[in-house]
């Protein structure tokens, strides 16, 4: 287990909420209907808490109870079952995502507003989501689409795509999503698991300040995925306007044009709602499947409690359309709230960008990965000193550890009242483990609280749960988002692996995190071998699979260091056929290799030869060992010998290591 010393500063409270605020809150709200209707009394936060993970079934019961859930059928049993996974979840009721959106349809705010990068912002009404989305849903209908169909998604963060989304939604459609600058090789590693029916694609995207033609992906993702019988073309920057020669082309203008009436398919609670992938670390990425039912109760109670996301309200939310994020942003729009979507790089054409469009379209609620915030800092960006941002009453941060700087960077640059609400979840669940609560004060370096219903602890290496030691991230109880299943998975083996292998009935969700005494929480990264490159998360099995298919490149690598508030920076190793040499060539076409093939936000710092990758007896790379002896481990706890293939090539990682702490001391 790790060691750990917060740094200096490390829990001093930054902000605490005035009385407004808390009385204002939907939390306290909750509160007080529980007490009223439901005779449970709670003093704080902890208290309500405690009483979420002890009486299960009666919290989620009280959360569909406060928001006036609409559903067929009885609402009665919550749970069916006790030990994960498992679990039923409210058996007799059937509802629909998209119909809950639209409950709370207005002329009083726009839902939706877009900015794109080069292009002018586009305002949505609730009027014309819910016309185009109820045209989209006939058109699908008339193509056969039905539901448990699978629709993908190869689009930036348009209204568009939240448009085929919600459609997808309303007629039980399954939904699956890849960002436009992934490559072809990582999408069809994904939807040729779940062979989609339709895939919605765009021509081309924009990102710091470059239009990217991808027409020719699209073609290649097509040649793989033989399943695709409808492809709806969305135009983007460069002449989306042009045919383009794609199998079963159709525009996306054709699509939404026609009238129809709004119909939602009221499903079962626990019928798909998308497929959302895990990173691709050990082989193929997962197929995450979550519920319908799962994901508007857990998105009402994360947005509306925890965040205090109100109707009216604007949040913006930064992170491309493969990464979980974008989901939770969509669950948005069930609490009322608008939703502002902002495509390309924030910091162009200059680092103020952002914060300028912020002040202008009144968000109240930014969220965004640490990254975002530490590059900020690092660039001298002083938000405060030219916007006003009157309405932002919060920074949502989340991908990987704030470093303390920036908790300081955040209240003295930006708004020195802002609610600063570190959060962090999963793909896994579509939500958060531990984040935020508007009653609980922001301390420095820290994480507020766990979620209510969420029944998280740290287990040290004994399976004991303890309090301030770093230990495994762990759920004892169950929650309705979590998946209700992994797609292609035959007696649910991958499931049970990755969740329920090292503690039986116990969720294990692969990060280290210290708990406070007061419910707090501090995340120390991965345990696992994931890389969380910039807050985007993908798998070292996506990197080996496009680097080590280059004929010079026999094996490989690579290691994320992004760790406790450090520079991220991310070394790949790599042992070279013989003859070949790594010269500044080979150099440049493996890095454009990763980021044409695979990810271009994955690109690594440096490549470095070395004569042997480090492997375990079974032939497994030593990821996490490596990782531990560059973070500082000595080579006895990072690795043992006796449990290698080749003890020796640790003497390498060893010297590496010693010159990364000389340069950092140096810096």
């Amino acid at each position: 287990m790790q060691e750990n010393t917060p740094p200096e500063g490390h829990g001093q409270v930054l902000w605490t909420p005035g009385p407004e605020q808390l009385q204002s809150s939907r939390l306290v709200k909750y509160q007080q209907w529980l007490s009223t209707k439901k005779g449970v009394h709670t003093q704080d936060y902890d208290e309500l808490w405690r009483w979420s993970i002890e009486d299960v079934p009666g919290f989620w019961q009280s959360i569909w109870d406060f928001f006036e859930v609409q559903a067929d059928g009885e609402r009665e049993p919550a749970m069916v079952g006790e030990q994960m996974p498992g679990i039923q979840w409210f058996p007799n009721a059937r509802l629909n995502f998209a119909e809950h959106v639209f409950r709370n349809a207005t002329s009083g705010h726009p839902v939706m507003l877009a900015r794109r990068e080069g292009a002018p912002l586009r305002e949505i009404s609730w009027e014309e989501l819910e016309r185009t989305t109820a045209a989209l849903a006939a058109q699908l209908r008339s193509w056969g689409v039905q539901p448990g169909d699978r629709v993908a998604s190869y689009m930036p963060n348009l209204p568009e795509t939240v448009i085929a989304f919600l459609a997808c939604a309303s007629v039980g459609a399954i939904w699956s999503s890849c960002a436009p600058d992934m490559g072809a090789t990582v999408v069809l590693d994904r939807l040729r698991q779940i062979k989609p029916k339709v895939l919605f694609a765009t021509d081309s995207y924009s990102y710091n300040g470059k239009n990217h033609d991808r027409s020719v992906v699209v073609n290649e993702l097509l040649s793989g995925l033989p399943s695709v019988q409808r492809v709806v073309q969305v135009s983007g920057p460069l002449d989306g306007s042009r045919p383009l020669p794609w199998r079963d082309r159709h525009d996306w203008q054709g699509c939404v044009s026609q009238s129809a009436a709004p119909r939602y398919e009221r499903l079962p609670f626990s019928h798909p709602l998308w497929i959302l992938y895990s990173s691709g670390t050990t082989g193929l990425p997962k197929a995450i499947v979550h519920s319908h039912g799962g994901i508007v109760l857990t998105h009402l109670k994360s947005m509306a409690l925890q965040n205090d996301l109100r109707p009216g309200d604007r949040l913006m939310f930064l992170g491309s359309t493969g990464w979980a994020v974008w989901n939770l942003q969509v669950g948005a729009l069930l609490s009322g709230a608008s939703i502002v979507l902002y495509d390309g790089n924030p910091a162009w054409p200059t680092g103020d960008a952002l914060w300028r469009f912020m002040d202008e379209q009144d968000v109240t609620q930014l969220g965004c990965g640490a990254a975002y915030l530490i590059n900020c800092m690092k660039d001298g960006v002083r938000p405060r000193d030219f916007a006003r941002l009157a309405k932002l009453r919060t920074i949502l941060s989340t991908g990987s550890p704030l470093s303390m700087d920036a908790y300081h960077w955040v209240y003295d640059a930006v708004k020195p009242d802002v609610w600063l609400a570190s959060i962090s979840g999963g793909t896994d669940i579509a939500a958060c483990f531990v984040a935020c609560a508007p009653t609980l004060p922001v301390h420095a370096g820290e994480i507020q609280c766990r979620e209510l219903g969420v029944a998280a602890y740290a287990y040290n290496d004994a399976g004991e749960s303890v309090v301030n030691e770093v230990g495994e991230l762990v759920i004892t109880k169950p929650m309705p988002s979590m998946p209700i299943y992994f797609w292609n998975d035959p007696d649910n083996k991958r499931y049970l692996e990755s969740y329920f292998e090292t503690y039986p009935g116990v969720w294990r969700q692969g990060d280290w995190i210290r708990f406070t005494e007061h419910g707090s929480a501090v995340i120390y990264g991965r345990s696992d071998s994931t890389i969380n490159r910039f807050g985007i998360r993908m798998g070292t099995a996506e990197i080996y699979r496009v680097v080590e298919e280059m004929p010079e490149v026999r094996d490989s690598l690579v290691i994320d260091l992004e760790f406790l508030g450090r520079p991220s920076f991310m070394p790949l190793f790599v042992v070279l056929r013989p003859g070949a040499v790594l010269d500044e060539a080979l150099q440049e076409r493996i890095k454009h290799q990763i980021s044409s093939k695979a990810s271009a936000r994955h690109v690594p710092n440096e490549v470095v030869q070395v004569t042997e990758i480090p492997r375990t007896l079974s032939g497994k790379k030593m990821e996490v060992p490596v990782r531990k002896l560059l973070l500082g481990s000595s080579p006895d706890k990072a690795a043992s010998p006796d449990s290698m293939q080749n003890p020796g090539s640790l003497d390498f990682f060893v010297q590496y290591a010693k010159a990364l702490k000389v340069k950092e001391l140096s810096t």
